[in-house]
């Protein structure tokens, strides 16, 4: 016998000694996974984004009437496969011992939101990405609650209805009523005027205009836009949020309407806008949905470290008679050149109006995400544009010295900014002054709610030196400790200014854990919570603070959505009792094999406390090691690990679960809602400290539960998860039997800029860390065993583009290193063709139980 057929044998006899220890998923044909994933699916599409969202409190006028509020929501009507505009009646008076569900009627009549055919056009599909729609029909809605006016996109157009407001409340479905253009193409990002609700603002071909829904009159604001079928040659827009400031900073608008409304004979509308010019940022292409077309669609894409847009603000004013009919349209420039006036501002991250219109405001970033300043913008100080030297420079100087930006508030950090979507300004008491409402993450390392009074000194600033920062009279803490108010991704506060309460989502009871809050921002003391414990929540509150809305569950509980009263004395405002008062929809059955996950915890070596959770095979055998998967994103601004229902979104765990797999999730170091140094750690080292953490609680979980074997571990992820697949294969092959990335970066230098140098800083300043964290520059330590790497990735993806997986692929096969691959053509960044995403479940099942 040869050495080699002892070695075989020899290893037979391992094998045969070491199976009864092992659990072995049963193996299924293609067409078997395809009947699992099938009944899987049927009950996620059940409930999945069934939930009444977007919420929007009337209160009713008539006090003799039955009902207290009319509530206006976007929703998945019973039967319906489309997102519509809803409403419901909630009553004054309720039987306490009866549960009432509040029934959901139609505000709309046989109306059909999605496009025939369901194709949208090209911007409204990018926006879907951008915004991770999953949903047809109705996505979005304005309201205007003076005078009941609801307006919307739908079917490639726009629509507008009326309900409540000065016309009264409507009973039955009714027709909405389609606004007629002279434009050709799509109208995105419709906006009531809130001073005057007979205009609407919307974009066509990335110019601004305006429409008078009454009389039918539309006009063009901005001439950004040649109309050109060429991106090289047409590089302006206005209004429109460019695509890093949609993707990395969560703004979806370019343009903000003056809520002041007009006053006199002749009436005078603003709007505020950015204009953006993309001229010197790079062009990549795409390939073209239409593959038979043999297309490529080209995008503006700013690489790190090259150039970004270049952008100012500006200001459109639209002049009408008494009548309504635009007399007159002007578009005002800054008095001086955007960089001039804020010199080192590389991002507008976001804008707006203070409530009585007498100023603009802008919170500005500079490149490094570092320095964030939040300014406000006198009208004033927009002139209007000219191409003539001498009449602009006259322009320049009629402008009074007292007409000048403010700087009411700078923060600076050493890590980044995050930035978030609180500000609330009060109306002005003292021309000189102005209090608001702001969340600082930097002061303490943890995002909390502060009332801070700027000292506005009209002509006490340098101008020569652009130099506009306040004074701040006072900084009062609202919140303080270890724990977040949540501020990121649309969240709000509510303030009761007739009790000086401010109501937020927070996580102070437990990071697991949202709940709603109120404090009073006059004498700051108690945080009282008003939402239950053992759940996660997401609430909305009623104008007149009467109410509150939460859809909430746990890792047991699918969603439910309760309304709830506030009761107690008026005299004590902040400690008013919630009361359930209606359901507008019950938590449905869970399928009957699925099992939550439990939660767990553990010291890491890193000083911070770790939290995971394990979904446990369902079959779990006494003394057997059932095959493991790491299911991973670990990167900043998620949170994989909390006290909500893991069976819709991840129900896919949930599959491999009842498979025998043991599926264990792991939020390290890197990931949000643990306050800046725990995101933090990821500071210039992307991909560098992730793993470490992966690993570690994986080490836990083997010791806690017996039934984990480290022996045949997967590691799984999309997007950032693929990344760190790949790193996880990469840095521990002896952990990671295989990997199954999705969509991942490869190679930081070929991502966008707002992303990766908020992460990484500018790569000539971080040499190291780029070249640390490029998978694709590390190909040399991945395992040369075939079937220990499947990587997937949607051809179109123009986020994470293919260029990353075409390029580790090409130094795959320079190092020699063996792989497998699977494209869907058809797909951007998130698989959304339903045929797409159930191949991915059945690949992943498939290449799982032959390989791990």
């Amino acid at each position: 016998m040869t050495a080699v057929d002892e070695l075989s044998d020899s290893t037979e006899v391992v094998e045969m000694e070491d199976a009864p220890s092992q659990f072995f998923v049963e193996k299924h044909s293609w067409d078997g996974l395809r009947d699992i994933i099938h009944s899987s699916r049927k009950y996620s599409g059940m409930i999945v984004n069934k939930a009444p969202h977007d919420f929007q409190f009337v209160q009713k006028r008539d006090e003799s009437g039955p009902h207290s509020h009319r509530l206006y929501y976007l929703g998945m009507p019973y039967g319906s496969r489309e997102n519509s505009l809803l409403y419901s009646e909630i009553p004054k008076k309720i039987r306490k011992e009866a549960l009432l569900v509040l029934s959901w009627k139609q505000m709309l009549d046989h109306f059909q939101a999605t496009p025939h055919h369901g194709v949208y056009s090209r911007e409204e599909e990018l926006l879907r990405e951008r915004k991770r729609l999953g949903v047809f029909g109705i996505t979005s809605y304005d309201h205007h609650a003076e005078s009941g006016l609801f307006l919307f996109q739908a079917s490639n157009s726009l629509f507008y209805c009326r309900d409540g407001g000065h016309n009264g409340f409507i009973g039955s479905p009714m027709k909405p009523v389609e606004i007629k253009t002279q434009c050709s193409g799509t109208r995105m990002d419709p906006k009531i005027c809130p001073g005057d609700p007979s205009f609407i603002a919307f974009i066509n071909s990335n110019d601004l205009w305006v429409a008078n829904i009454e009389s039918g009159e539309e006009k063009r604001l901005t001439f950004c836009h040649q109309g050109l079928n060429n991106v090289k040659n047409d590089p302006k827009s206005a209004g429109v949020a460019t695509f890093v400031i949609q993707e990395e900073f969560d703004r979806f608008t370019g343009y903000w309407w003056c809520p002041a409304a007009p006053e006199g004979e002749t009436e005078t509308l603003q709007l505020l806008y950015e204009e953006v010019d993309e001229s010197e940022v790079e062009i990549i292409h795409v390939p073209s949905p239409a593959l038979e077309e043999r297309k490529a669609d080209a995008y503006r894409y700013p690489r790190t470290g090259s150039k970004n847009p270049q952008i100012t603000l500006k200001l459109a004013e639209i002049k009408t008679d008494h009548l309504g009919r635009i007399v007159r349209t002007q578009d005002k420039e800054l008095v001086l050149p955007f960089t001039t006036l804020f010199p080192g501002v590389e991002y507008i991250a976001r804008a707006g109006w203070t409530r009585d219109g007498k100023f603009a405001w802008a919170v500005l970033l500079d490149r490094s995400q570092q320095r964030l300043q939040l300014v406000l913008l006198p009208p004033a100080l927009f002139i209007p544009v000219t191409d003539e030297p001498i009449q602009r420079q006259e322009k320049v100087e009629a402008v009074p010295d007292s007409v000048h930006p403010f700087v009411i508030y700078e923060e600076v950090t050493d890590i980044w900014i995050n930035v978030h979507d609180i500000f609330y300004p009060f109306i002005q008491t003292k021309d000189d002054e102005i209090t608001f409402l702001w969340v600082n993450e930097s002061k303490t390392g943890f995002c909390h709610l502060y009332r801070i009074t700027s000292v506005l000194q009209p002509g006490c600033y340098q101008w020569s030196r652009c130099d506009f920062k306040c004074s701040i009279k006072e900084e009062l803490t609202l919140t303080s400790g270890e724990w977040e108010v949540l501020a990121r991704h649309g969240s709000k506060i509510w303030v009761d200014e007739a009790t000086k309460l401010a109501y937020f989502q927070g996580t102070k009871d437990t990071p697991l854990e949202h709940h709603l809050y109120m404090v009073s921002y006059s004498s700051p003391g108690d945080v009282v919570r008003l939402t239950k414990p053992g759940f996660s929540h997401t609430c909305s509150i009623s104008p007149n603070f009467d109410m509150f809305i939460s859809h909430y569950s746990n890792v047991s509980t699918p969603p439910c959505v309760h309304v709830y009263k506030l009761l107690g004395p008026d005299s004590d405002p902040l400690h008013k009792q919630p009361e359930f008062w209606a359901s507008m929809m019950e938590a449905s059955i869970c399928p009957s094999d699925y099992i939550p996950p439990e939660i767990f915890d553990f010291p890491g070596k890193s000083g911070f406390q770790l939290y995971g959770m394990v979904f446990k095979p369902h079959n779990l055998m006494p003394h057997k090691k059932h095959p493991t998967i790491l299911f991973v994103y670990g990167g900043p601004q998620v949170q994989l690990v909390n006290n909500s229902f893991k069976g819709v979104k991840y129900l896919r765990l949930n599959t491999l679960a009842s498979l025998g797999y043991a599926v264990v999730v792991i939020d390290g170091r890197g990931s949000c809602q643990r306050g800046l140094k725990f995101e933090g750690a990821l500071k210039n080292r992307m991909g560098q400290v992730e793993i470490e953490d992966q690993v570690e609680g994986l080490q836990f979980v083997a010791e806690k539960y017996s039934f984990v074997d480290l022996s045949r571990v997967a590691i799984h992820g999309w997007s950032y998860g693929g990344f760190l697949s790949l790193m996880g294969l990469i840095h521990r092959p002896n952990i990671f039997k295989v990997a199954v990335a999705g969509a991942p970066v490869t190679v930081w230098m070929a991502y966008d800029t707002g992303y990766t140098e908020r992460y990484m800083d500018e790569p000539q300043n971080n040499q190291q860390g780029y070249e640390a964290g490029s998978v694709a520059l590390h190909v040399d330590k991945l395992p040369n065993e075939p079937n220990r790497l499947l990587i997937l990735h949607g051809f179109l993806d123009e986020n994470v583009h293919f260029f990353h997986t075409n390029f580790l692929i090409s130094q795959l096969i320079r190092a020699g290193k063996p792989y497998q691959l699977q494209i869907y053509p058809n797909e951007r960044h998130s698989i959304r063709c339903p045929e797409s995403g159930e191949h991915y479940e059945i690949m992943l099942l498939y290449f799982l139980q032959q390989y791990l």
